[in-house]
């Protein structure tokens, strides 16, 4: 349906300063969920331009040059937009725009906090740059402020149960939308040779000492040289003293560096390889989360080898489709990777078993089922929707 021609429909501005346009979570499965149940969809953002993706409105804000950049002059942007948007529902990502939250509800507008990780925590574990001995006061404010905050929206979805639990204490409207994956995204092993493959395994995403990288380097330098293992690198380096460091070190000759992947590089890389490794460290922040690229390596059909978390370990072992790992013995990573590589019928029959429990529960279309309803239940609180039409944003990207 042409934008021009859409009335009485609800519109959703989703806002995020902090994520890349084309966000797995916010773009390809919250705002192209809602643009095909029929909302209005806007996302305000990233973006270097304006455009419509797949029923989707981008106001591009381009990128941030800094964090502080980001904090301040983006910020402002941000406000600006969300209420020239004039939604009946702004859906922010960030906890940076939870003031702009505060500022949307003042004006009596619906605000969604929608909370990605346990940011207090993750302070502790993943913001290198800032000095250590102002982490633990630094997450105690934090973490009062961002509950404050999120106490005055209007609903709140995070993305793990642990999370809900830490939220339903102050906002009764709170559901759990967990970042399961879009499944036709992967080609199930079965369609594949597995004895093509390569002589592999895989990481992708944010890298750093605490998700693991030197055990996974250390790992690959254990293994028998007659394997000829690659471990396919992407993503990007939280420190850029990190990169430099580990490129400097002869484990990196094990490492196919790909830089960032989009969509499609991954399910090209999880095509190929025969291991996904996920052996982050025991932060709080990491044993209670449930990562993307765990659903993805299942998804995909190959076998994982993953830190023996509790949560974890439920999963995998409920499912059949991996090896647990202790993160920080390298020699007992590298022999779940050898005994996948070298084992091609137990691998190939882990990686079904994966895709199977993917397919059944681990799944974006039982997600977005929630997502809907929780929609569909704040909306109902206003009798009548304002009858307007939606302000058309006009594509101006290079072709």
């Amino acid at each position: 349906m042409p934008m021009e021609a859409k009335r009485n429909v609800a519109r959703i501005a989703h806002l995020t300063s902090a994520h890349p346009a084309l966000d797995v979570r916010i773009f390809h499965k919250e705002c192209r969920s809602l643009a095909r149940a029929g909302y209005d969809v806007i996302a305000i953002g990233n973006h270097e331009c304006n455009e419509i993706v797949d029923g989707v409105r981008f106001r591009g804000l381009g990128r941030s040059r800094n964090r502080i950049q980001r904090m301040t002059v983006k910020q402002l942007r941000m406000c600006r937009e969300a209420f020239r948007a004039a939604a009946d529902v702004y859906h922010i990502h960030d906890p940076d725009l939870l003031a702009v939250g505060i500022l949307l509800r003042a004006a009596r507008k619906r605000v969604i906090y929608d909370i990605h990780e346990d940011l207090p925590r993750t302070i502790l574990s993943s913001k290198e740059y800032l000095p250590k001995p102002v982490r633990k006061p630094l997450m105690w404010i934090v973490e009062r402020a961002e509950k404050a905050a999120a106490q005055y929206m209007s609903g709140l979805i995070t993305a793990t149960p642990g999370l809900a639990d830490r939220f339903r204490t102050i906002h009764s409207n709170t559901v759990v939308v967990s970042n399961f994956v879009i499944v036709d995204e992967f080609a199930p092993s079965t369609h594949l040779d597995w004895k093509k493959r390569l002589s592999a395994v895989t990481y992708y995403g944010g890298i750093s000492e605490q998700r693991g990288i030197r055990e996974m380097l250390a790992a690959m330098d254990l293994l028998p040289r007659a394997l000829g293992a690659k471990l396919e690198l992407g993503g990007w380096f939280y420190e850029k003293a990190l990169q430099d460091d580990l490129e400097a070190r002869p484990q990196w000759r094990h490492v196919n560096w790909h830089g960032e992947l989009n969509r499609t590089d991954v399910v090209s890389v999880l095509s190929r390889v025969r291991v996904g490794l996920l052996v982050l460290h025991p932060d709080k922040a990491y044993v209670a989360s449930q990562p993307t690229k765990l659903f993805e390596y299942m998804a995909a059909g190959i076998p994982v080898v993953a830190s023996d978390f509790p949560l974890w370990r439920n999963i995998i072992q409920n499912a059949g489709c991996g090896l647990l790992v202790d993160p920080f013995d390298t020699h007992s990573i590298a022999a779940a990777i050898e005994r996948l590589m070298t084992n091609d019928s137990e691998a190939q029959a882990m990686g079904m078993r994966g895709r199977k429990v993917v397919e059944e529960r681990f799944n974006w279309t039982n997600e977005e089922q929630t997502l809907l309803s929780f929609y569909s239940s704040l909306l109902s609180q206003r009798a009548v929707l304002e009858n307007k039409s939606p302000r058309v944003v006009t594509p101006d990207c290079k072709a």
